[in-house]
């Protein structure tokens, strides 16, 4: 691996090894001293030009518990708020010799543009509406340890698919993993059959219909940030028909297991009362995995 920019840049054989480090490294940082020193002498840059709380941090903490030194720049406080380009951020701080850039940016390509610039390793936080590949590998570490296996299960990816860059990384690899995938969304939120059946899942814009017999039910939120205009009539109306709840659940497998990539917006994607279930709910092992996998990852680059 160079750079981490699709989850369509990495064989199964890739991913089945990313997923075994990364449990690895998540027993690792369930004891007191979580040090190593992997990449002891090595930079890791964080540039950031969206908000984000799970992605930058757990980025931090991999790299910091590998040993290597962390910088988070903040956009708002840098020479872009000047005027300065995004390219010659890059070029900037490659200047430096950092051995790994993270990128998150509101423009899908953007992060491949720099890859194509620096000299460094460039991994992708996510790029618009194109792919968040760090994100659907800890779903799939997260799915393998709660069900034993991704081959054969049935997964619902449920909410805004249209605009969601994680839908689209864990369809990529999910379904490179022998999963079926289905996704379900409102008509407005779902992008056009054709591209669907081009990447092989099948789709639903009733809900209970989507979840029947699924193994995971991961819902997503409404990506407000990327929509011009009203896809929705109210987030009320939306949960109504959209969101996750107890009744809407009773139509997945008994052991189903829900996930959500987060930020978790109760009372719109998924009700309070799932969100809590321990029983059921795996999301806060996604942000547990959400470390690991970065770790993994950083590790494989480096």
């Amino acid at each position: 691996m160079e750079h981490l920019l699709s989850i369509a840049d990495l064989s199964p054989k890739e991913i089945e090894n990313i997923i075994k480090r990364a449990n690895h490294h998540a027993g690792v940082n369930r004891h007191s001293n979580k040090k190593q020193s992997t990449l002891a002498g090595r930079t890791l840059i964080n540039l950031f030009f969206e908000n984000s709380t799970r992605t930058i941090t757990s980025f931090e903490l991999a790299g910091k518990r590998l040993g290597a030194d962390v910088i988070n720049i903040s956009t708002d406080n840098s020479s872009l708020s000047k005027g300065e380009t995004l390219l010659d951020t890059a070029l900037t701080l490659n200047a430096m010799h950092p051995d790994f850039i993270v990128i998150r940016h509101s423009c899908s390509g953007a992060v491949k543009l720099i890859a194509n610039k620096v000299n460094c390793a460039v991994i992708n936080a996510g790029d618009g509406s194109h792919e968040h590949p760090t994100q659907a590998l800890l779903d799939a570490v997260t799915i393998k340890n709660s069900k034993g296996k991704i081959e054969g299960l049935e997964v619902a990816i449920c909410g805004d698919i249209l605009h969601s860059r994680v839908a689209r990384s864990n369809i990529l690899l999910l379904t490179k993993m022998g999963a079926n995938v289905r996704v379900v969304a409102p008509p407005t939120l779902m992008p056009s059959k054709e591209f669907l059946k081009k990447l092989g899942v099948k789709y639903f814009t009733d809900m209970r219909k989507g979840i029947t017999n699924a193994d995971i039910v991961m819902v997503l939120r409404l990506q407000k940030e990327r929509m011009a205009g009203t896809y929705i009539p109210s987030p009320r109306e939306y949960f109504k028909f959209y969101g996750l709840d107890k009744d809407k659940m009773e139509y997945a497998k008994p052991d189903a297991k829900i996930m959500d990539p987060g930020p978790v917006i109760r009372g719109v994607q998924i009700s309070s009362e799932l969100a809590d279930d321990i029983n059921r709910s795996i999301i806060l092992e996604q942000v547990e995995m959400g470390v690991a996998v970065r770790q993994a990852v950083l590790e494989a680059l480096a």
